[in-house]
């Protein structure tokens, strides 16, 4: 079997790897809604920043209900986003421009107009049909009305929905989404060979949606909660990014059984070729937990969440990096990186919005690509996009919808490419696409920012120019270095790397200076801004 994880031959291990959101990164009909063929039309804007893959969001047959992790039919494209062909055309295109292709698996669930959970409705009780999915009757001794347990959906209420019959079935997230049973061998079957349908198109690798979720404790027991506490989830809270990392009681995540699920991937997988790949989304509770899924014979990457969710602190910062790679290096694997997607709060509004969060912004990002491992980056992010205050009557998300939170809508707001006004060319409709576009973006736009000195696109693609010249030479040790309280430092190679999460400035260390993600004058970087020095 080939060695998956050799940092020689395979191209995830350093990649710069591009979040497109399908229904928002280009329109090509005019229906304000993006699409596949609108992908393809804007592939070269990616090869053009300098990024190595994109990874897409689901496209497949869905009613949408999670905008499309809700999957209907796992081996097929949703008309509202094109047809299998434009998926070929998509992945073809992008080869010849050099870029790899990633697509989005979601395996914990399937819509629940899947046919097999209709299949399920039908059966009823005791069926083969409802074996596939995790139903239930209230429990005995229970009062008529009971769930079976008293887990939390993620996105708000109760984890269990009550059919006809009496019996319950399990959704860890929208009652649209009914989880299914991994105990089931027709369940594992099938994902095996949605994989090897994808892989025989061509693409190159998967993003494993809640990676750690597939299986659950057998007995499905009640959650352990603190007293006068209640269940959760323990994945998200309202804001949509991880919740505190205190160890909990977690029956419905991260089981062990998992493992073997993925290990049996990695052999569909290298069956295709030594250099395709899956990177999990998995919100384990420790690094150590986060890395078993990428020990050499399951997984290739995870999702870092700890970068995500770090304040903005150099020794905050500091304990992520040092963390990060002592977890993986007994595995390994190589590390990742990412700042925003499609679930949280983009991180210049994060950093506090506006002139500040933008700096902050993008001296976080240029410390994050020096680091050894693979960076993701979040469509729209190389404009500086801010979360965007969605009205209450537009937003989608059903979260919001469950719990009438906000939740995740203003991250998701179609990306601005040209012109003046919405929808700022993002298709050739007239007015605002799906999630309306504020009216503050014409600076922002794709087309503004090229060639603008300064800007936040030019700042990216000449951030991700020089990161190739040292991506796969500076070596994976990274080497810690103390400028002071409120300074990140650190050395990989010849590279070494100054982030100034102070507010006074601070001496630069002696070396050439490479880029920086602000003016640099008289040798002293400001306070939040980064750089790279030779």
């Amino acid at each position: 079997m080939a060695d998956l994880n050799d940092p020689r031959t395979y191209w995830w291990r350093n990649a710069v790897v591009y979040q497109v959101y399908v229904r928002s990164f280009a329109d090509s009909d005019g229906d304000g809604i993006g699409d596949l063929p609108g992908i393809t039309s804007r592939l070269p804007h990616l090869a053009d920043l300098g990024v190595d893959a994109l990874w897409i969001t689901p496209f497949y047959t869905s009613p949408q209900h999670d905008h499309g992790y809700d999957v209907a039919d796992y081996r097929d494209v949703d008309p509202l986003f094109g047809t299998l062909s434009d998926a070929d055309d998509l992945v073809a295109r992008a080869h010849e421009l050099g870029l790899k292709v990633v697509v989005d698996l979601v395996p914990n669930h399937t819509s629940d107009q899947h046919e097999w959970f209709q299949a399920a409705l039908a059966a009823g009780p005791g069926s083969p049909e409802r074996a596939r999915y995790l139903f239930r009757d209230t429990p005995e001794g229970k009062p008529a009305g009971t769930p079976p347990n008293n887990w939390e959906s993620v996105f708000g209420g109760p984890a269990w929905t009550q059919v006809d019959d009496g019996q319950w079935y399990l959704h860890l997230f929208d009652s649209t989404q009914p989880d299914l049973d991994w105990r089931n061998p027709e369940v594992p079957a099938m994902f095996e060979d949605v994989l090897r349908f994808w892989l025989d198109r061509g693409v190159d690798g998967f993003r494993v949606d809640v990676a750690h979720g597939l299986f659950k404790e057998a007995s499905l027991r009640d959650q352990i909660v603190a007293e006068g506490g209640r269940a959760s989830s323990g994945q998200v809270n309202t804001d949509h990014s991880m919740v505190s990392r205190d160890l909990k009681d977690e029956p419905m995540w991260d089981q062990p059984e998992v493992h073997e699920v993925y290990r049996a991937w990695h052999r569909v997988l290298d069956e295709a070729g030594p250099d395709r790949m899956a990177v999990a989304e998995a919100w384990t509770q420790t690094p150590e937990s986060m890395a078993a899924f990428v020990r050499p014979d399951e997984l290739d990457q995870a999702f870092n969440f700890a970068w995500l969710l770090t304040d903005w602190s150099a020794e905050a910062f500091a304990t992520v990096i040092t963390d990060t790679l002592a977890a993986v290096e007994p595995v390994g694997a190589s590390p990742t990186w990412v700042l925003s997607n499609h679930d949280v709060v983009r991180h210049v509004t994060r950093y506090g919005g506006g002139a500040r969060g933008l700096a902050r912004g993008r001296a976080a990002t240029l410390a994050m690509l020096a680091l050894p491992g693979s960076s993701y980056l979040y469509q729209g992010e190389e404009l500086g996009l801010e979360q965007v205050d969605v009205a209450p009557e537009d937003r989608q998300d059903p979260s919001y919808l469950r719990t009438g939170e906000v939740g995740r809508d203003g991250c998701r707001v179609p990306i601005p490419w040209g012109g003046s006004e919405a929808p700022y060319a993002f298709g050739p409709g007239e007015g605002q696409p799906w999630i309306p576009q504020p009216e503050d973006w014409a600076s922002l736009t794709v087309d503004a920012q090229t060639g603008a000195e300064g800007s936040t696109l030019e700042f990216y693609r000449a951030a991700l120019a020089a990161r190739r010249d040292f991506a796969w030479t500076a070596g994976e040790d990274v080497e810690m270095l103390d400028l002071g309280a409120d300074v990140l430092a650190f050395r990989r190679g010849h590279i070494t790397v100054v982030l100034n999460c102070g507010e006074a400035p601070v001496p630069l260390p002696a070396g050439d200076l490479l880029l920086a993600s602000a003016p640099v004058d008289g040798g002293e970087l400001p306070g939040d801004t980064a750089a790279w020095l030779r």
